[in-house]
């Protein structure tokens, strides 16, 4: 066999080889690719945005764990961020769809915040919040499920987040209303701007520091289909 040939064989092999290692990398630790597939971000996001998610930016992980080695920043209110669904086994029984899915959503509530819902309106630390990217689509507000001059709920998380979807009027009471609660160190209270159809931590309570995965940057692609491309979204930084 030629020598010569052998030689380019050898070099594309390897160059393919560096370009595989370096794309894991690049996956592992710097930036990852993610899809949107529902509507319980809009309109910040839209089914079918592709979005960048950056790895590194609160911090470097020990590959193949969630221990973080290089600190940088740490998740804060109002960051949109990836991370992979507390699935409980028993709670969520139904879905098993849901076990090692990423969902992305904003985090709400940091560790130590209060957070509270009274009507459909959210308040951290006793002050609404607000923003151009809260929606909500029903104009219907279940009656709040809570008594009059109702306490910061003291029992097991867990007791109250039973990840019930909004399909009963229990749910729906979820949805609108949920008595003040202080989120507890390394979780986070994370919610979907598109607030009436979302499944988030009024369901199923909090996010762990070890779950989140990213900060979504920016969207890098976006359509529905080969014909329908939207390109006023591509490039948009995310917000």
């Amino acid at each position: 066999m030629n020598p010569r040939w052998l030689k380019t064989l050898k070099e594309y092999v390897e160059a393919l080889l560096v370009a595989v290692v370096l794309a894991l990398i690049i996956r592992a630790f710097v930036v990852q690719a993610f899809k949107i597939p529902t509507g319980s971000m809009l309109e910040t996001l839209q089914i079918g945005d592709q979005l960048l998610v950056s790895k590194f930016h609160y911090g470097l992980k020990l590959p193949f764990s969630d221990k973080i080695l290089v600190p940088v920043y740490e998740p804060a209110r109002g960051d949109i961020v990836v991370f992979e669904y507390p699935y409980d086994e028993k709670l969520d029984a139904s879905r098993p769809n849901l076990k090692d899915v990423d969902f992305v959503k904003r985090i709400v509530g940091v560790p130590g915040d209060t957070v509270e819902i009274r009507a459909k309106e959210v308040f951290v630390n006793g002050k609404p919040v607000t923003g151009p990217y809260v929606q909500h689509t029903r104009e219907d507000i279940e009656q709040s499920p809570l008594p009059e001059g109702h306490v910061e709920v003291s029992v097991d998380p867990k007791a109250y987040f039973d990840h019930c979807e909004d399909v009963s009027t229990e749910c729906r009471s979820k949805r609108d209303w949920m008595p003040k609660m202080t989120v507890p160190a390394g979780k986070y209270f994370c919610m979907g701007d598109n607030r009436d159809e979302s499944f988030d931590s009024r369901f199923w309570g909090f996010v762990d520091r070890a779950s989140i995965k990213g900060k979504a940057m920016i969207i890098y692609w976006s359509w529905t289909g080969p014909t329908n491309v939207r390109w006023g979204r591509i490039g948009r930084m995310i917000h």
